[in-house]
């Protein structure tokens, strides 16, 4: 990457979750994803990433902020857990910290499901 060239999507989220305890970056369905004791908690969406939530978590954050929307790849909702965090500007992802921290603290509260 050249000086001042700007970061990937993948670059930036990776940056920022790799180096959380027990995250590992893994391809699933030809998504990159994050798991964290095996269960993903995040994944990459074309205009940002899509993230595992508590429900009335995920509904507040979808109608409280512009850049959240349902999670739907591929036009097909998976759950409404999962939304999606839209930033032009993939570094700008640093600032949902987080909300990646409590995706990760949920994940690990879950049991068979």
């Amino acid at each position: 990457m050249t000086t001042g060239e700007a970061l990937t999507r993948k670059e930036a989220v990776d940056g920022l979750l790799l180096k959380l305890p027990g995250v590992v970056g893994k391809k699933l369905n030809k998504l990159d994803a994050y798991f964290v004791n095996d269960r993903m908690f995040a994944c990459l969406a074309d205009k940002g990433v899509g993230l595992r939530l508590p429900v009335a978590q995920a509904t507040e954050l979808q109608f409280s902020r512009g850049d959240v929307e349902p999670f739907n790849p591929g036009g097909v909702q998976v759950s409404r857990e999962w939304v999606q965090i839209n930033r032009e500007n993939p570094a700008d992802h640093a600032q949902d910290l987080a909300l990646f921290q409590a995706s990760i603290d949920f994940v690990k509260t879950m049991r068979g499901r």
